[in-house]
């Protein structure tokens, strides 16, 4: 199917496209589109283990002065800023090289699946977590996160269902504030956030109303909207609700089953590893994702329940239940590396399949010469 993707953001159209439009004719004609890509992601990831070496859980930005050195910050105001560069000139750079492959679209959703956890788990080390007197708690964290997975998932649901992308105005928008925000702290250091900044409300407290506003009053009424209006217009691509429904069911089962581990834990799992949690979350969402982005993609219909929601159904009642006692956390960071390693090599076996069945190279524009 020809990519579609429509975006109306006055943030993107009048200011950040004619910056992409000039930085892209910097990128010589050589390089491969996937390879923008390839590397903003990778950028966000050293950004990431970068924070979380001076701040494993979540307390850094709690003291003051904060114990993050300056220079970090600033540096991940520099990669936001690339990734973000990178993925927008991306798609440009295929169609300037003619280069556009269903293999660069998939490759570019599935890895902003996974970079929009990142983002948000990077973020949270700024305004550290909840010490009493400033802070966010660990529960808002997780509900933070959803929410924004939620979003994401919600756009690319709307397009499984339209076959269009409406590009989120949420996430230009959160690009640059996550931009500014660690220019900020870079600049003013942590105690920004430690201090009211409007009635009593905390900035962090400010982001987070803006964020569930923006999702719940705007992102999810506009999918349904584009949806509605799909279906009078009579262009939807499944004819049944049923069939229409069918890939939000594994990722709600996710949340669900994630939520009751992190309600009902004896050992209280995610006050104790909310780093291990939340980007072992991000992950089982990305991998859940990426499988309805390849049904939307090639009209195939997605399977009722993913696989990953079967080992980690195991592992929730085994937590919940108290059969694990004190190797809980163990067993988390354990599940973690092994979620981590499926979606690593899952991401590698479809781009492998990918590219010989189209016969290109995933990092080069030669052609591959055929056996």
């Amino acid at each position: 199917s020809q990519y579609s993707a429509v975006d109306t953001n006055p943030l993107s159209v009048y200011i950040m496209q004619p910056i992409w439009n000039k930085i892209i004719k910097i990128v010589p004609l050589w390089i491969a589109p996937n390879l923008l890509t390839f590397s903003g992601f990778v950028m966000i990831l050293v950004n990431y283990f970068l924070i979380s070496f001076y701040d494993w859980d979540y307390t850094a930005s709690g003291t003051s002065p904060g114990l993050v050195p300056t220079w970090v910050w600033l540096f991940s105001a520099f990669t936001t800023f690339c990734a973000y560069a990178l993925d927008s000139i991306d798609g440009k750079h295929a169609r300037r090289t003619q280069s556009s492959t269903p293999l660069g679209e998939l490759f570019d959703h599935g890895l902003d699946s996974w970079a929009t956890s990142i983002f948000v788990l990077s973020f949270f080390s700024v305004c550290s977590r909840d010490n009493g007197k400033t802070g966010v708690s660990v529960y808002t964290m997780y509900i933070y996160l959803s929410i924004v997975l939620f979003n994401f998932m919600c756009s690319h649901w709307e397009k499984y269902n339209t076959g269009v992308l409406f590009l989120p105005w949420g996430y230009d928008i959160s690009q640059v504030v996550l931009i500014a925000a660690y220019l900020l702290t870079g600049a003013v250091g942590v105690e920004v956030w430690q201090k009211p900044f409007l009635f009593g409300y905390y900035i962090t407290d400010v982001l987070v109303i803006l964020l569930i506003g923006f999702s719940l009053l705007l992102s999810f009424p506009q999918t349904l909207y584009n949806i509605h209006r799909a279906h009078l217009k009579k262009t939807l691509k499944n004819d049944s609700l049923y069939e229409g429904l069918l890939p939000l069911v594994s990722p709600l089962l996710l949340f669900i089953l994630l939520t009751v581990w992190v309600v009902l834990s004896p050992g209280n799992i995610l006050a104790k590893q909310p780093r291990l949690f939340l980007w072992m979350v991000g992950v089982a969402f990305s991998n859940v994702i990426c499988k309805v982005i390849i049904c939307q993609m090639s009209s195939t219909r997605p399977e009722l329940l993913h696989w990953f929601l079967f080992p980690l159904a195991l592992v929730v009642y085994a937590a919940i239940s108290g059969m694990l006692g004190w190797t809980e956390e163990v067993v988390l960071a354990i599940f973690t590396a092994l979620v981590t390693a499926a979606h690593v090599h899952y991401g590698v076996c479809v781009g492998r399949q990918l590219s010989e069945h189209l016969n290109i190279y995933i990092f080069s524009l030669k052609k591959r010469v055929q056996e």
